[in-house]
Protein backbone atom coordinates (compact mmCIF):
# COMPACT_ATOMS: atom_id res chain seq x y z
CA UNK A 1 0.00 0.00 0.00
CA UNK A 2 2.85 2.72 0.76
CA UNK A 3 4.31 1.69 -2.54
CA UNK A 4 1.40 2.27 -4.10
CA UNK A 5 0.69 5.21 -2.33
CA UNK A 6 4.21 6.18 -3.55
CA UNK A 7 3.40 5.72 -7.16
CA UNK A 8 0.77 7.83 -7.10
CA UNK A 9 2.57 11.05 -5.88
CA UNK A 10 5.20 10.52 -8.21
CA UNK A 11 2.85 10.68 -10.80
CA UNK A 12 1.55 13.73 -9.57
CA UNK A 13 4.70 15.16 -9.42
CA UNK A 14 5.26 14.30 -12.91
CA UNK A 15 1.75 15.45 -14.42
CA UNK A 16 2.45 18.77 -12.21
CA UNK A 17 5.58 19.58 -13.74
CA UNK A 18 5.83 22.42 -16.79
CA UNK A 19 2.30 23.71 -15.77
CA UNK A 20 3.32 26.08 -12.69
CA UNK A 21 3.25 29.66 -12.85
CA UNK A 22 -0.08 29.58 -15.69
CA UNK A 23 -1.41 32.99 -13.71
CA UNK A 24 1.66 34.77 -14.20
CA UNK A 25 2.45 34.49 -18.01
CA UNK A 26 1.35 37.87 -18.82
CA UNK A 27 3.35 39.75 -16.68
CA UNK A 28 6.31 41.64 -17.15
CA UNK A 29 9.48 39.57 -16.04
CA UNK A 30 11.70 40.81 -13.19
CA UNK A 31 14.60 41.93 -14.68
CA UNK A 32 17.42 40.75 -12.00
CA UNK A 33 20.87 42.70 -12.68
CA UNK A 34 22.39 39.55 -10.26
CA UNK A 35 22.62 37.08 -9.03
CA UNK A 36 23.83 36.24 -5.40
CA UNK A 37 24.51 32.64 -4.58
CA UNK A 38 25.14 30.82 -1.18
CA UNK A 39 25.58 27.36 -0.58
CA UNK A 40 27.67 24.35 -1.29
CA UNK A 41 28.88 21.84 -3.88
CA UNK A 42 25.67 21.65 -5.29
CA UNK A 43 26.18 25.02 -6.73
CA UNK A 44 29.89 26.13 -6.06
CA UNK A 45 31.63 27.52 -9.39
CA UNK A 46 34.79 28.05 -8.17
CA UNK A 47 35.49 28.87 -4.51
CA UNK A 48 36.75 25.60 -3.21
CA UNK A 49 38.92 25.30 -6.07
CA UNK A 50 40.54 29.00 -5.81
CA UNK A 51 41.16 28.59 -1.66
CA UNK A 52 42.48 24.83 -1.63
CA UNK A 53 43.89 22.89 -3.60
CA UNK A 54 42.05 22.84 -7.82
CA UNK A 55 39.56 20.44 -8.34
CA UNK A 56 41.00 18.14 -11.60
CA UNK A 57 40.24 16.45 -14.84
CA UNK A 58 38.05 15.01 -16.00
CA UNK A 59 35.50 17.56 -13.69
CA UNK A 60 34.41 20.03 -16.19
CA UNK A 61 35.63 18.51 -19.88
CA UNK A 62 31.90 17.90 -21.04
CA UNK A 63 31.32 21.37 -21.17
CA UNK A 64 34.45 23.56 -20.44
CA UNK A 65 36.76 20.76 -22.14
CA UNK A 66 38.82 21.67 -18.49
CA UNK A 67 38.32 21.54 -15.36
CA UNK A 68 36.54 24.55 -14.23
CA UNK A 69 35.75 24.73 -10.56
CA UNK A 70 32.46 22.78 -10.50
CA UNK A 71 32.14 19.06 -9.07
CA UNK A 72 30.60 18.28 -12.42
CA UNK A 73 31.44 17.22 -15.82
CA UNK A 74 29.34 20.90 -16.80
CA UNK A 75 27.22 23.31 -16.04
CA UNK A 76 25.20 23.04 -12.26
CA UNK A 77 22.12 24.24 -11.83
CA UNK A 78 23.23 27.16 -10.60
CA UNK A 79 24.73 27.48 -14.06
CA UNK A 80 21.59 27.70 -16.02
CA UNK A 81 19.59 29.90 -13.46
CA UNK A 82 22.46 32.57 -14.92
CA UNK A 83 21.62 31.43 -18.24
CA UNK A 84 17.93 31.29 -17.96
CA UNK A 85 18.41 34.92 -16.62
CA UNK A 86 20.09 35.41 -19.60
CA UNK A 87 23.08 36.16 -16.98
CA UNK A 88 27.26 35.67 -16.95
CA UNK A 89 27.63 32.57 -15.01
CA UNK A 90 28.49 33.34 -11.65
CA UNK A 91 32.37 34.09 -10.72
CA UNK A 92 33.44 32.62 -7.12
CA UNK A 93 34.32 35.22 -4.14
CA UNK A 94 37.05 33.39 -3.50
CA UNK A 95 38.33 33.48 -7.32
CA UNK A 96 40.35 36.82 -7.24
CA UNK A 97 42.15 36.23 -10.69
CA UNK A 98 40.23 37.90 -14.17
CA UNK A 99 36.73 38.00 -12.66
CA UNK A 100 33.86 40.02 -13.34
CA UNK A 101 31.07 40.50 -10.27
CA UNK A 102 28.89 43.10 -12.58
CA UNK A 103 25.86 40.57 -12.46
CA UNK A 104 26.57 38.81 -9.02
CA UNK A 105 28.85 36.72 -7.26
CA UNK A 106 28.92 33.33 -6.06
CA UNK A 107 29.78 32.89 -1.82
CA UNK A 108 29.23 29.18 -2.33
CA UNK A 109 32.04 26.17 -1.71
CA UNK A 110 32.05 23.03 -1.47
CA UNK A 111 31.58 21.22 1.53
CA UNK A 112 29.70 24.01 3.14
CA UNK A 113 27.16 23.64 6.01
CA UNK A 114 24.49 25.80 7.10
CA UNK A 115 25.64 25.63 11.02
CA UNK A 116 29.51 25.56 12.01
CA UNK A 117 31.68 22.35 12.42
CA UNK A 118 34.30 21.25 14.63
CA UNK A 119 36.90 20.27 11.98
CA UNK A 120 38.94 21.02 9.17
CA UNK A 121 38.20 20.26 5.28
CA UNK A 122 41.42 17.69 5.25
CA UNK A 123 39.08 15.38 7.64
CA UNK A 124 35.44 14.89 6.04
CA UNK A 125 35.87 17.62 3.35
CA UNK A 126 33.99 19.91 5.14
CA UNK A 127 34.48 23.53 4.29
CA UNK A 128 35.49 26.27 6.88
CA UNK A 129 32.82 28.95 4.99
CA UNK A 130 29.64 27.79 6.71
CA UNK A 131 26.63 30.05 5.73
CA UNK A 132 27.23 32.67 8.71
CA UNK A 133 30.66 32.50 6.94
CA UNK A 134 29.66 33.15 3.53
CA UNK A 135 27.01 36.03 4.80
CA UNK A 136 30.02 37.92 6.03
CA UNK A 137 31.93 37.48 3.15
CA UNK A 138 28.96 38.85 1.36
CA UNK A 139 28.67 42.16 3.80
CA UNK A 140 32.57 42.85 3.15
CA UNK A 141 32.26 42.48 -0.80
CA UNK A 142 28.85 44.94 -0.85
CA UNK A 143 30.84 47.23 1.37
CA UNK A 144 34.55 47.03 -0.82
CA UNK A 145 32.91 47.33 -4.39
CA UNK A 146 30.59 49.94 -3.20
CA UNK A 147 33.48 52.10 -2.29
CA UNK A 148 35.64 50.88 -5.28
CA UNK A 149 32.42 51.80 -7.42
CA UNK A 150 31.94 55.55 -5.86
CA UNK A 151 35.89 56.03 -6.35
CA UNK A 152 36.42 54.81 -9.74
CA UNK A 153 36.89 57.75 -12.40
CA UNK A 154 35.68 56.57 -15.43
CA UNK A 155 32.61 53.64 -16.87
CA UNK A 156 36.26 51.28 -17.68
CA UNK A 157 37.35 51.65 -13.52
CA UNK A 158 33.27 50.57 -12.87
CA UNK A 159 32.53 47.59 -15.48
CA UNK A 160 33.45 44.81 -13.73
CA UNK A 161 31.91 46.11 -10.34
CA UNK A 162 28.10 45.88 -9.20
CA UNK A 163 26.18 49.18 -9.63
CA UNK A 164 25.20 49.81 -5.88
CA UNK A 165 21.61 49.93 -7.22
CA UNK A 166 21.14 46.93 -8.30
CA UNK A 167 21.66 45.16 -4.74
CA UNK A 168 18.44 45.78 -4.06
CA UNK A 169 16.69 44.09 -7.50
CA UNK A 170 18.65 41.33 -7.36
CA UNK A 171 17.67 37.24 -6.82
CA UNK A 172 19.66 35.78 -3.65
CA UNK A 173 19.65 32.06 -3.89
CA UNK A 174 20.51 29.63 -1.71
CA UNK A 175 21.39 25.69 -2.05
CA UNK A 176 22.90 24.45 1.49
CA UNK A 177 21.84 21.92 3.82
CA UNK A 178 22.89 18.24 2.19
CA UNK A 179 26.11 18.53 4.17
CA UNK A 180 24.59 19.42 7.71
CA UNK A 181 22.71 15.86 7.24
CA UNK A 182 25.50 14.35 6.14
CA UNK A 183 27.89 15.58 9.20
CA UNK A 184 24.47 14.59 11.44
CA UNK A 185 24.58 11.09 9.86
CA UNK A 186 28.37 10.77 11.22
CA UNK A 187 28.22 11.95 13.97
CA UNK A 188 24.70 12.08 15.66
CA UNK A 189 22.09 9.64 16.30
CA UNK A 190 19.06 10.21 14.48
CA UNK A 191 17.32 11.70 17.70
CA UNK A 192 19.89 14.11 17.98
CA UNK A 193 19.89 15.32 14.15
CA UNK A 194 15.95 15.51 14.48
CA UNK A 195 16.51 17.57 17.62
CA UNK A 196 19.01 20.29 15.85
CA UNK A 197 17.21 20.16 12.73
CA UNK A 198 14.97 23.49 14.07
CA UNK A 199 18.17 25.23 14.78
CA UNK A 200 19.86 24.20 11.56
CA UNK A 201 17.21 26.13 9.58
CA UNK A 202 16.52 29.32 11.82
CA UNK A 203 20.58 29.75 10.74
CA UNK A 204 19.86 29.84 7.38
CA UNK A 205 16.84 32.07 8.33
CA UNK A 206 18.91 34.43 10.17
CA UNK A 207 21.45 34.36 7.00
CA UNK A 208 18.38 35.49 4.82
CA UNK A 209 17.37 38.18 7.67
CA UNK A 210 20.70 39.90 7.33
CA UNK A 211 20.72 39.84 3.45
CA UNK A 212 17.21 41.48 3.92
CA UNK A 213 18.29 43.98 6.30
CA UNK A 214 21.15 45.13 3.72
CA UNK A 215 18.27 45.51 1.28
CA UNK A 216 17.95 42.34 -0.69
CA UNK A 217 14.39 41.40 -1.04
CA UNK A 218 13.84 38.30 -4.40
CA UNK A 219 15.13 35.13 -2.57
CA UNK A 220 14.90 31.93 -4.30
CA UNK A 221 15.68 28.82 -1.37
CA UNK A 222 16.21 25.36 -2.71
CA UNK A 223 15.28 22.64 -0.07
CA UNK A 224 18.27 19.71 0.10
CA UNK A 225 17.70 16.67 -2.13
CA UNK A 226 17.43 12.71 -1.58
CA UNK A 227 20.62 12.41 0.46
CA UNK A 228 20.02 8.17 0.86
CA UNK A 229 19.94 8.16 -3.28
CA UNK A 230 23.47 9.36 -3.55
CA UNK A 231 25.74 6.55 -4.35
CA UNK A 232 28.63 6.90 -2.36
CA UNK A 233 26.55 6.17 0.76
CA UNK A 234 26.10 2.94 -1.12
CA UNK A 235 29.31 1.98 -1.50
CA UNK A 236 30.17 -0.06 1.11
CA UNK A 237 27.39 -2.00 2.04
CA UNK A 238 27.31 -5.15 1.76
CA UNK A 239 23.79 -7.56 2.35
CA UNK A 240 21.92 -4.97 3.76
CA UNK A 241 18.66 -5.89 6.43
CA UNK A 242 15.34 -5.87 4.82
CA UNK A 243 13.63 -2.48 5.18
CA UNK A 244 17.40 -0.50 4.36
CA UNK A 245 16.84 0.31 1.02
CA UNK A 246 13.41 1.81 -0.52
CA UNK A 247 12.15 0.42 -3.81
CA UNK A 248 14.45 2.49 -5.92
CA UNK A 249 17.45 1.33 -4.09
CA UNK A 250 18.19 4.23 -1.47
CA UNK A 251 19.12 4.48 1.92
CA UNK A 252 15.53 4.80 3.33
CA UNK A 253 15.93 6.28 6.71
CA UNK A 254 18.69 9.25 5.15
CA UNK A 255 15.87 10.39 2.72
CA UNK A 256 13.44 10.24 5.44
CA UNK A 257 15.39 12.54 7.32
CA UNK A 258 15.81 14.68 4.18
CA UNK A 259 12.15 14.87 4.28
CA UNK A 260 11.87 16.00 7.77
CA UNK A 261 14.06 18.20 7.34
CA UNK A 262 12.88 19.95 4.10
CA UNK A 263 9.22 20.09 6.45
CA UNK A 264 11.24 22.48 8.88
CA UNK A 265 12.85 24.51 6.29
CA UNK A 266 9.28 25.28 4.56
CA UNK A 267 7.67 25.92 7.87
CA UNK A 268 10.43 28.37 8.27
CA UNK A 269 10.23 30.12 4.87
CA UNK A 270 6.85 30.68 5.74
CA UNK A 271 7.25 32.13 8.83
CA UNK A 272 9.83 34.51 7.33
CA UNK A 273 7.53 35.80 5.24
CA UNK A 274 5.84 37.01 7.59
CA UNK A 275 8.77 38.55 9.65
CA UNK A 276 10.19 39.94 5.94
CA UNK A 277 6.72 41.36 4.56
CA UNK A 278 8.91 43.62 1.98
CA UNK A 279 10.47 40.18 0.57
CA UNK A 280 9.16 37.75 -2.14
CA UNK A 281 10.35 34.21 -1.15
CA UNK A 282 9.81 31.40 -3.00
CA UNK A 283 10.63 27.50 -1.38
CA UNK A 284 11.56 25.20 -4.25
CA UNK A 285 10.97 21.81 -3.72
CA UNK A 286 14.51 20.65 -5.91
CA UNK A 287 13.42 17.09 -3.59
CA UNK A 288 10.87 16.33 -5.74
CA UNK A 289 12.67 16.90 -8.66
CA UNK A 290 15.77 14.85 -7.79
CA UNK A 291 13.61 11.40 -6.26
CA UNK A 292 11.31 12.22 -9.60
CA UNK A 293 14.35 11.64 -11.78
CA UNK A 294 15.96 8.91 -9.73
CA UNK A 295 12.54 6.73 -9.59
CA UNK A 296 11.83 7.39 -13.32
CA UNK A 297 15.37 7.00 -14.91
CA UNK A 298 14.81 4.72 -17.41
CA UNK A 299 11.83 6.14 -18.51
CA UNK A 300 13.90 9.18 -18.83
CA UNK A 301 16.80 7.78 -21.48
CA UNK A 302 19.25 7.70 -18.29
CA UNK A 303 20.99 4.75 -16.84
CA UNK A 304 20.92 3.33 -13.28
CA UNK A 305 20.58 6.20 -11.41
CA UNK A 306 22.73 4.91 -8.52
CA UNK A 307 25.61 4.05 -10.91
CA UNK A 308 28.52 6.63 -10.84
CA UNK A 309 29.76 7.81 -14.19
CA UNK A 310 33.72 9.25 -13.14
CA UNK A 311 35.26 7.14 -11.18
CA UNK A 312 36.54 3.16 -10.18
CA UNK A 313 33.97 0.83 -7.71
CA UNK A 314 34.30 -2.72 -7.99
CA UNK A 315 33.87 -5.72 -4.90
CA UNK A 316 33.34 -2.44 -2.39
CA UNK A 317 36.86 -0.98 -3.23
CA UNK A 318 36.49 2.71 -4.59
CA UNK A 319 38.69 5.11 -6.55
CA UNK A 320 37.51 8.78 -6.26
CA UNK A 321 36.90 10.50 -10.13
CA UNK A 322 40.13 11.78 -11.07
CA UNK A 323 42.61 10.17 -8.67
CA UNK A 324 45.01 7.89 -8.58
CA UNK A 325 44.78 4.86 -6.00
CA UNK A 326 46.41 1.42 -5.68
CA UNK A 327 43.93 -1.78 -5.89
CA UNK A 328 45.32 -5.07 -4.77
CA UNK A 329 48.64 -3.66 -5.68
CA UNK A 330 47.53 -2.69 -9.18
CA UNK A 331 47.40 1.46 -9.49
CA UNK A 332 44.06 2.21 -10.47
CA UNK A 333 42.35 5.79 -11.75
CA UNK A 334 38.96 7.49 -11.33
CA UNK A 335 38.54 7.72 -15.15
CA UNK A 336 35.13 9.16 -16.69
CA UNK A 337 32.91 7.24 -18.38
CA UNK A 338 31.98 7.41 -22.64
CA UNK A 339 29.09 8.93 -22.29
CA UNK A 340 28.44 11.20 -19.09
CA UNK A 341 25.15 12.43 -20.69
CA UNK A 342 23.21 9.14 -19.36
CA UNK A 343 24.37 9.42 -15.94
CA UNK A 344 22.70 10.90 -13.24
CA UNK A 345 25.21 10.79 -10.32
CA UNK A 346 28.87 12.18 -11.64
CA UNK A 347 30.93 10.96 -9.18
CA UNK A 348 28.63 9.27 -6.38
CA UNK A 349 28.50 12.70 -4.80
CA UNK A 350 27.48 15.25 -7.53
CA UNK A 351 25.46 15.27 -9.70
CA UNK A 352 26.35 15.18 -13.89
CA UNK A 353 25.74 17.85 -16.08
CA UNK A 354 22.57 16.14 -17.67
CA UNK A 355 20.76 15.65 -14.80
CA UNK A 356 21.42 19.25 -13.24
CA UNK A 357 19.92 20.62 -16.48
CA UNK A 358 16.77 17.96 -16.41
CA UNK A 359 16.25 19.23 -13.04
CA UNK A 360 16.12 23.07 -14.07
CA UNK A 361 13.80 22.10 -16.90
CA UNK A 362 11.11 20.75 -13.99
CA UNK A 363 12.06 23.30 -11.64
CA UNK A 364 12.55 27.29 -12.94
CA UNK A 365 8.98 26.94 -14.67
CA UNK A 366 7.58 27.23 -10.92
CA UNK A 367 5.93 23.72 -11.00
CA UNK A 368 7.78 23.01 -8.14
CA UNK A 369 7.71 26.04 -6.29
CA UNK A 370 5.87 27.52 -3.04
CA UNK A 371 4.30 29.77 -4.36
CA UNK A 372 4.74 28.26 -7.48
CA UNK A 373 6.31 31.40 -9.87
CA UNK A 374 8.46 30.84 -12.62
CA UNK A 375 11.90 31.88 -11.39
CA UNK A 376 11.79 34.97 -13.60
CA UNK A 377 8.83 36.16 -11.52
CA UNK A 378 10.78 35.44 -8.15
CA UNK A 379 10.18 39.30 -7.80
CA UNK A 380 6.76 39.53 -7.07
CA UNK A 381 5.46 40.29 -3.96
CA UNK A 382 8.44 42.45 -3.50
CA UNK A 383 7.37 46.04 -1.89
CA UNK A 384 8.99 49.42 -2.00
Amino acid sequence: MEFRRQLESLFLVFCFLGVGGEGLRDQEPCEFPAIYNFGDSNSDTGGISAAFEPIPAPYGEGFFHKPYGRDSDGRLLIDFIAEHLSLPYLSAYLNSLATNYRHGANFATGGSTIRRQNETIFEYGISPFSLDIQIIQFTQFKTRTNDLYNQAKTPLERSNLPRPQDYSKALYTFDIGQNDLSVGFRKMSFDQLRAAMPDIVNQLATAVQRIYQQGGRAFWIHNTGPIGCLPVNLFYIQNPPAGYLDQYGCVKAQNDMAVEFNRHLKDRVIKLRAELPKAAITYVDVHAAKYGLISNAKNEGFADPLKVCCGYHVNYSHVWCGSIASINGREVYGASCGNPSRYISWDGVHYSQAASQWFANHILNGSLSDPPVPITQACQGVKE
